[in-house]
């Protein structure tokens, strides 16, 4: 749980390349802005989001259950294992929701 929370971190930096290059391309002009729509309504952009968000979702959740556990709570081995299966659990609830508004 712990190496995952760190990989996601890493795409989570290079995933803001390609947000912060839409943005700016979104807010050139009304003709790139409706470009940028265009493309982000394709499946595999699509894709990518649904991704993305399901990245920084488990990020955010992993770093809660990190705070967690640096106030104390859950220091153990069970109190891990319990923590990362429930940010799992809750990670892979997440996605299914991400996925249900994105498409």
């Amino acid at each position: 749980a712990s190496i995952t929370h760190r990989v996601t971190g890493v795409l989570m930096f290079f995933s803001s390349f390609l947000m912060l290059w839409a943005l700016g391309q979104s807010l050139a002009s009304e003709a790139s802005f409706n470009a940028v729509a265009a493309v982000l309504s394709s499946p595999l952009a699509k894709l990518i989001s649904w991704g993305i968000a399901s990245v920084l979702t488990y990020h955010a959740l992993a770093g809660i259950k990190h705070l967690i556990m640096d106030a104390g709570i859950g220091e153990t081995m069970r109190g891990g294992v319990v923590g990362a299966r429930i940010v799992f659990l809750l990670a892979a609830a997440a996605a299914a929701i991400w996925g249900a508004l994105i498409w």
